[in-house]
């Protein structure tokens, strides 16, 4: 297991960065995003790459954090969040694959997503073994995923507020 725990922020951190590099250009090139898809109006008003960059910023704390308590201090409970973790992860690629097919058009973080889901999946087939799936490993499992769903509106907010600062 302890072979696998310091990719989940690497994996999370080599993703990110096509995003922060990419997000301000796309949205730029392609402002008809906003008017054909409100849902990304929402997500992303106010979008600035600093803001983007903190809320990335934000998310990677948890990520690591959590691998390296994980590494140095191994337990089921710390094996289960990371497991967790890495599952939000994996899920968070598989959107961006769905919001690429649903806009019919190349969206950065794309090449990382088709990079990187695979090695997830492998990488949480592989420490599946190390977890007896009981009530108290699925527990962990799922309040990590839906912790990470907070935290990534967490970091939208802040996304939108540093947005609304350099703006300004």
């Amino acid at each position: 297991m302890k072979d696998y725990i310091l990719l989940l922020p690497i994996i999370f951190i080599f993703h990110d960065m096509e995003e922060i590099i990419g997000f301000g250009w796309f949205f730029r090139k392609n402002p008809e995003m906003f008017s054909l898809h409100p849902k990304l109006t929402n997500a992303y008003r106010g979008f600035t790459n600093e803001g983007f960059a903190i809320a990335v910023y934000e998310e990677f704390i948890p990520f690591f954090g959590l691998s390296l308590l994980a590494y140095y201090f191994p337990c089921k409970l710390l094996y289960a969040i990371w497991f967790g973790m890495l599952s939000a992860l994996a899920g968070h690629f598989a959107v961006h694959i769905l919001i690429c097919i649903h806009v019919r058009k190349f969206i950065p973080s794309l090449i990382t997503t088709v990079i990187c889901l695979p090695v997830c999946v492998l990488i949480l087939a592989k420490t599946a073994v190390f977890l007896t799936f009981d009530a108290f490993t699925v527990t962990a499992v799922i309040s990590s995923v839906i912790g990470l769903m907070i935290n990534m509106k967490l970091g939208h907010k802040m996304m939108s507020a540093v947005g609304k600062y350099f703006t300004t």
